[in-house]
């Protein structure tokens, strides 16, 4: 019994530090009353488990901001350089890359272009170790490296990190995960946790927790690159599915007549809206050709080019009726190159969005997102945090031994 209670002890207190440390990291500093106030536990608990996270470098407790009327108190905030992941959003024409602090801290970034018909899952590999190596090079001295966390275009088995399609990328069925974990253990001598996910599902994470929709507990994230992607979060929780692949917004069956999409099916939403499909819609060729470049043909005087954006508005107003009408959502946050057409389609968005049901339009609105274009790449980060987030004290324990080894 005595076992049994120690268990449980260890069990709770593990639980209420991980609490702690997930509202220092998703919501910053924060003063003794008021995470006593968060956690329901009294001020002498608290005052233990900072410490305890204190001990081992991941927060400190020092005066809060200046100009307080009054002696200013004291607030306990996580320490950016204690643990860092190294983030990757693995778009189909350029990899974005960063190291991330503890607390959502983007302390390096960096972007390389590449030739889509070259970026072959080898070549994704050796780019990220190589940027890993890069970045970890640079990182704060004393730093833990405690995670990585990459958004792929397609879909994705998180549980594994195996890419079972996408079709952007010309990948089918990659075991990137395991690729990844022995690439990281022949080059550091260990593999730190590893999280791949959907990248329009770490956008809908990223925004969920810091952007546009952070008071939201439902919420549709959409994101324009070369295809169209989606991630859903419901009553707060991202939405997965039977196999942890749902909101494949990107391959909605919109228009019967529409082209031939890269996924093999005929009139998928992207082949609307995406990237490719609004671009040759303009007349304009060529693989560096973007949206923006559409927008601007389009802002100088352009008919083809203006053309080609009322359309995709048009297509765009009736996907996202569509989604309002099946999840009721309170925020649809429009990435990539969406965020950049929206001001000027935000009319037609809203008058296709008017012929959904009307009690389940009522509370909807629009955004682009708070994070501009890196909603996934800090998506990516907080999927690599989660670990840590979930058991700071063994995980950081861990992730010294292995760095010591």
């Amino acid at each position: 019994m005595a076992t049994r209670n120690a268990a449980t002890q260890d069990d709770l207190r593990r639980h209420n530090l991980a609490r702690l440390l997930r509202r220092l990291h998703e919501g910053g500093a924060a003063s003794r009353s008021e995470l006593v106030a968060f956690t329901g536990l009294n001020r002498s608990t608290v005052g233990v488990l900072v410490s305890e996270l204190a001990d081992v470098g991941l927060v400190f407790e020092g005066a809060g901001p200046a100009g307080q009327v009054g002696r200013p108190s004291l607030v306990v905030q996580p320490v950016a350089s204690s643990a860092v992941v190294v983030a990757f959003d693995l778009r189909v024409e350029r990899t974005v890359a960063a190291l991330v602090g503890l607390g959502g801290d983007v302390l390096i970034r960096k972007e390389q272009r590449h030739k889509r018909s070259s970026y072959t899952p080898e070549a994704a590999l050796r780019n990220i170790v190589a940027l890993i190596g890069s970045m970890l090079g640079k990182a704060p001295h004393p730093s833990t490296w405690v995670g990585i966390g990459i958004g792929v275009p397609g879909i994705v088995d998180h549980l594994d990190g195996r890419v079972r399609l996408a079709p952007n990328l010309g990948w089918s069925d990659v075991p990137l995960g395991d690729m990844v974990r022995e690439a990281l253990t022949a080059e550091f001598g260990f593999a730190p946790s590893v999280a791949i996910n959907n990248d329009a599902d770490l956008g809908a994470i990223a925004e969920h927790a810091r952007g546009v929709g952070a008071h939201s507990r439902n919420l549709i994230y959409v994101s324009g690159e070369v295809g169209i992607g989606g991630g859903v979060i419901i009553d707060g929780r991202p939405m997965a599915g039977a196999g942890g692949y749902g909101g494949e917004v990107g391959h909605m069956a919109i228009n019967p007549q529409g082209a031939m999409c890269r996924c093999g099916a005929q009139g998928c939403w992207e082949t609307e809206i995406g990237r490719d499909a609004i671009v040759s819609a303009a007349g304009l060729g060529g693989d560096q050709t973007e949206v923006a470049d559409v927008i601007a043909a389009a802002s100088a005087g352009d008919k083809q080019a203006q053309q080609a954006i009322d359309a995709a508005g048009e297509w765009l107003g009736i996907g996202l009726a569509n989604l309002v009408n099946l999840f009721n959502p309170e925020v649809i946050v429009l990435g990539g190159h969406l965020r950049l057409m929206f001001p000027l389609v935000s009319g037609t968005v809203y008058r296709r969005i008017h012929y959904s049901l009307p009690a389940v339009r009522e509370q909807v609105r629009v955004e682009v997102p708070m994070l501009s274009g890196d909603s996934t790449l800090l998506g990516a980060a907080e999927s690599a945090f989660e670990a840590l987030l979930s058991d700071p004290i063994d995980v950081l324990a861990r992730a010294h031994h292995a760095a010591a080894s």
